[in-house]
């Protein structure tokens, strides 16, 4: 800490660095890394190279790119290892934020040289599969070496934090992630070929906890006559969105990765309904971000959903809860309007600023006490297994029967088309005459 000024150091690593393009982490620091810099820290940010190639600064933000092995298992902590030994050799900061438990190991070489760590845990990472066997085994070992070498553990959901509390009598900070409060218009769904509030929206990375799986196929069993649109990408699932695909029929929409924030923005605004299938990684910014754009919402019934959303969604376990659930929302859009109304108001409890001052308040407190010396010993409880949250649903080795065209053309053909053609725009309130209810 520079002397008398309040000044801090603070480095954040194990993320994929700013600016922000992938999921929770990356936004996160941008959000709260440019307004402590704006605050007039010095705010140190490890990125992978690959993405914004050598730009030495971001919204106040300085950027160390560094490389990282392109491998699933070894990603994320071969770029942490060089982002640590660079931290080590370029000098000591004041505060160490090290976001994913997986990077636990490095937290020694930190430690060494009496620099307090924050570790920002996220959610219950060995319960994806993609983590299985070894993966599995190897998170739930790095969540003991985090809660016993950590100075302070981040937790951005109640229920991560009761997890921790339950498995290691380890106390979090918890700090959830803030909720953009947008209203960005409509006028660039014509380059989709969409109409606002005439389809419903999934937005999600291709894994199997974000359950995609049960909401196209939920969607396919039910006679909705809006569109699905699917907004992801699956950067080591292939076999999985094979399957994903495999479900849906002509009515879903794969539009692939959308990063032109302002378009996707557009999307969540104006969505029939928003649909969020996520249920192992605590707050989720999607999640976040759609009910800030005011979008109704469909969710995943797992407490991390319901303590964003409370009774502002309604949620689903299975497809056939998806199915009926859609169907509902096209037959009453009033009941659905109101939702994306009380989700508005939800995403007034998630504030940024309050964000970024928790934050600051951790570091100056970490920068101040110093390394911790009693931390939790790490040993189990042995809760994990049978703790609280639903495990995710499997996914379908068969395709679904799709609904008959027929079907669908015969609950409200006399409705517009909900795909445009291209080039054409029309426009369509999100309040309308109610959907003839499917048969």
């Amino acid at each position: 800490m520079s002397e008398g000024s309040g000044r801090l150091r603070i480095a954040f690593l194990g993320t994929r660095g700013v600016p922000a393009r992938y999921g929770g982490f990356e936004t996160a620091v941008e959000e709260v890394g440019s307004r402590l810099a704006a605050r007039g820290h010095d705010v140190r940010v490890y990125c992978r190279t690959g993405g914004e190639a050598g730009r030495p600064e971001h919204l106040g933000m300085r950027l160390v790119h560094l490389p990282a092995l392109r491998r699933k298992s070894l990603e994320t902590l071969s770029h942490t290892a060089l982002s640590v030994g660079h931290l080590l050799a370029a000098g000591r900061p004041d505060v160490a934020m090290v976001f994913n438990a997986a990077n636990s190991p490095f937290l020694p070489a930190l430690r060494a040289l009496r620099v307090p760590v924050a570790l920002h845990v996220d959610g219950l990472e060995w319960r994806r599969a993609k983590w299985a066997g070894a993966g599995r085994a190897y998170y739930l070992l790095a969540e003991c070496l985090g809660v016993r070498w950590a100075d302070a553990l981040i937790a951005d959901a109640e229920g991560i934090a009761e997890y921790y509390r339950a498995e290691f009598a380890a106390e979090s900070n918890q700090i959830a992630y803030g909720a953009p409060i947008v209203a960005p218009g409509a006028g660039r769904l014509v380059e989709v070929g969409l109409l606002p509030g005439r389809y419903h929206l999934a937005v999600a990375r291709f894994e199997p906890e974000n359950h995609l799986h049960l909401v196209v196929e939920g969607y396919v069993r039910s006679g909705a006559r809006l569109p699905l649109v699917v907004v992801g990408t699956a950067p080591y699932s292939d076999q999985y969105t094979a399957t994903v695909h495999a479900l849906a029929d002509d009515r879903v929409r794969f539009l692939g990765g959308v990063w032109d924030q302002e378009l996707l923005d557009q999307l969540y605004a104006n969505c029939a309904t928003y649909l969020h299938g996520h249920s192992v990684g605590g707050t989720n910014p999607s999640l976040l971000r759609a009910i800030g754009a005011g979008a109704p919402c469909l969710a995943y019934d797992v407490p991390f959903n319901r303590d964003v959303l409370a009774e502002a969604a309604e949620y689903f376990v299975t497809a056939p809860d998806v199915a009926r659930a859609l169907e509902a929302a096209e037959t009453d859009p009033y009941a659905t309007a109101r939702r994306g109304i009380r989700s508005l108001e939800r995403a007034r409890r998630y504030d940024w600023e309050e964000v970024a001052d928790a934050y600051e308040t951790l570091a100056t407190r970490l920068a101040v006490d110093g390394p911790v010396r009693v931390r939790p010993s790490g040993h189990r409880a042995g809760v994990a297994a049978t703790w609280g949250v639903p495990s995710p649903q499997p996914v379908p080795a068969v395709q679904v029967a799709p609904v008959p065209a027929a079907r669908v053309a015969a609950t409200a053909p006399e409705l517009v088309p909900a795909v445009l053609e291209p080039g054409v725009l029309a426009p369509a309130p999100r309040l309308r005459a109610p959907f003839p209810r499917a048969s």
